[in-house]
């Protein structure tokens, strides 16, 4: 049960899809969202789930929350199939939808967290150590009494995730849990999700286009596209695999010619406007031998890292293997 905790075999999901075609027309066609997935997630692993929009990642969410049934294969979390058992399965995760909350709109946040209180029937002692826990690491002191339909996007995101686990969810799904939110509100969710893995070995499963929060919290990412699971492993091979690229942005003091450096033919200017350079390096390799070879070639004023889009890594996988 452990060593597969989330177990999906050959999971499909078919939508029926009807579309005018002329006046008292329409053509049925079947739209493959979910196209015959299979992955296992251990207990207590935290699992980056990413792809382009449309790929199939909160259809995939919905199955395994029980809110979609599938239309073939096997799908079971924590040895229970989500359709069959929903009710029995939502006392065991935790969901956050970035675009969909789970709190009452004209409600304060407070009295929200309290009807969860009693709908999920959490011990009083524990509903409180949990509530004061979420409220201080996620910084939500200031708006337990503010109606969720008065919040910002970034606040309702930080009850949101409060919300999904005052029960102690044993698996927590979150889809683009960091829409909306600032640097410093990134970083304590980021913190907070963390210690959660470790102290509770909660099971985490991430989509998000955000590839910090991927490098930050998981060891195993998986890609989707069109349905379909195009790969499973390490962030690092990912970038291998679709040959992706960062980008060093570059101020010198003065306008130069395009920056070369003849012991690295990996690294390539892509683009100059005046002082300003911007130089592609694969996003496999570490950016710190490259900034030391520059600050001791050139007159370096700033820089900073840009990481490569998760879509541009998966066209670049797509156009290197046109089977896909």
């Amino acid at each position: 049960m452990d060593s597969d905790f989330i177990e999906l075999d050959g999971v499909e999901k078919v939508f029926d899809v009807r579309r005018r075609t002329g006046f008292l027309r329409r053509e049925r066609r079947e739209v493959r969202a979910v196209d015959g997935i299979s992955f296992r997630v251990p207990r207590g692993e935290m699992v980056g789930y990413i792809g382009p929009n449309g790929a199939g990642k909160s259809t995939t969410i919905k199955m395994l929350t029980g809110i979609l049934t599938p239309s073939g294969g096997r799908l079971r979390v924590a040895g229970i199939d989500p359709s069959r058992e929903r009710t029995k399965l939502a006392h065991r995760i935790g969901v956050v939808f970035g675009q969909r909350t789970t709190l009452w709109w004209d409600l304060p946040l407070r009295d929200s967290y309290r009807l969860m209180h009693r709908m999920y029937r959490i011990p009083d002692r524990r509903f409180r150590e949990n509530l004061d826990r979420c409220v201080e690491l996620l910084d939500l002191g200031a708006l337990l009494e503010v109606p969720v339909r008065q919040l910002s996007l970034g606040q309702r995101m930080r009850g949101d995730i409060a919300a999904a686990l005052l029960h102690d969810p044993e698996v927590l799904y979150l889809d683009e849990p960091t829409i909306g939110l600032d640097v410093v509100s990134k970083a304590k969710v980021r913190g907070f999700l963390r210690d959660l893995n470790a102290e509770r070995s909660t099971t985490v499963l991430l989509t998000t286009h955000d590839l910090t929060d991927i490098e930050q919290l998981c060891r195993r990412v998986m890609v989707i596209d069109h349905g379909r699971l195009v790969y499973d492993g390490a962030l690092a091979g990912l970038h291998e695999v679709g040959e992706s690229e960062r980008t060093l942005v570059v101020d010198l003091e003065r306008e130069l010619p395009p920056v070369t450096l003849a012991s690295d033919p990996s690294v390539r200017v892509v683009r100059v406007e005046g002082p300003r350079q911007w130089l592609a390096f694969p996003a496999s390799v570490s950016a710190a031998p490259l900034v030391a070879r520059l600050a001791a070639d050139y007159p370096l004023v700033d820089l900073s890292v840009r990481e490569p889009d998760i879509e541009a890594v998966i066209a670049k996988m797509y156009a290197s293997d046109p089977a896909l």
